[in-house]
């Protein structure tokens, strides 16, 4: 008997280690767009990988089914009654998540924007993957360094409220006059639907019949942009650009469809995400203007007035380069 009791105290321990132990795992959830889209997939394994190197974090990867505020709202409701640590989001829209995403803080959950921006009001910081203005310059530098001789080029977009979108084609407009003899004729909206996407462009090519290059600064738009382009027999005539995945966008540079595109390293942005969520939730960094927060092995990035912070510039990805890449992500 006295053995028995023995061995029931030893698993009671044992249940309470474990029950502490679990109690002491972070909890970081990760709310991308939509499920699905290959960017954010590459994301969460870059949060995994932070989560790894951590070592006291589990990651709660997350999000709608489809690409709405709606669906989001409905995401971090669930989160917050699991009482997660942390919330990183990429939104679908700046201001429309903003009271869900205060009920979270309120409740001591640390929230972070990363990748398409919350409104101040709805996070402590917010992560681009880059800087807007260097991003705007390189989509629109992209279409010229391709049109020698200038030429009409149109705008595939994602959403009309997403914020890094909007943000982008902004600053690519007030650059605009450093390329004289690119004509930007339209912006249109493909909500990060494969299909919209397509047809969007179609439409682009059927309106503008002397249309010289495509702009998708979205990983799901420049590649129905380029297939679009295939389909009409219009390689060597449209150049896809913008903002896309090596891994699927490698066919379409060696078709011709796209000459070029740029990204950041998703991975390396989901990595970056996680980690300064993780530093926020355990205090030992601030989300103020001027805070430096570290980011493990990319360095440590500094808060600007608005308590923003850029992880890296965009690369340029072409026929010299993009299958050495398309393997990663």
């Amino acid at each position: 008997m006295k053995l028995l009791k023995t061995l029931m105290t030893g698993a009671a321990a044992l249940s309470l280690m474990a029950t502490t132990a679990s109690a002491e795992e972070m909890r970081i959830a990760l709310v991308v767009k939509a499920l699905g889209i290959g960017f954010f997939e590459a994301a969460n394994k870059g949060a995994q990988e932070a989560a790894e190197e951590l070592g006291d974090v589990e990651i709660i990867y997350t999000g709608p089914t489809d690409t709405t505020a709606e669906g989001q709202i409905e995401v971090i409701n669930s989160l917050i009654a699991q009482r997660v640590d942390a919330i990183a989001i990429s939104a679908n829209d700046t201001d429309a998540l903003v009271p869900t995403l205060k009920k979270a803080m309120d409740r001591g959950i640390t929230v972070i924007s990363w990748d398409s921006g919350v409104a101040p009001e709805g996070r402590q910081m917010q992560l681009n993957p880059s800087s807007s203005p260097l991003i705007g310059n390189m989509i629109i530098k992209l279409a010229a360094d391709h049109l020698p001789d200038g030429g009409d080029v149109a705008v595939l977009s994602a959403t009309t409220t997403s914020t890094n979108q909007n943000v982008w084609i902004e600053e690519m407009n007030k650059v605009a006059g450093d390329y004289p003899n690119v004509n930007v004729v339209a912006t249109v909206y493909g909500d990060d639907l494969a299909d919209k996407s397509y047809r969007e462009a179609q439409g682009l090519m059927q309106t503008y019949p002397d249309l010289k290059a495509i702009i998708a600064p979205t990983s799901v738009g420049i590649v129905a942009a380029a297939q679009a382009v295939t389909d009409a027999g219009k390689i060597g005539e449209v150049n896809v650009t913008g903002l896309g995945l090596p891994s699927e966008m490698a066919g379409h540079v060696e078709s011709g469809a796209s000459e070029s595109f740029a990204i950041w390293n998703p991975i390396d942005l989901g990595y970056s995400a996680t980690m300064i969520a993780y530093h926020l939730a355990k205090g030992d960094a601030t989300a103020e203007p001027g805070a430096t927060i570290p980011i493990g092995r990319m360095g440590e990035v500094t808060l600007d007035e608005n308590s923003e912070a850029a992880m890296a510039d965009p690369f340029v990805y072409d026929a010299s380069n993009v299958e050495e890449f398309s393997s990663i992500f």
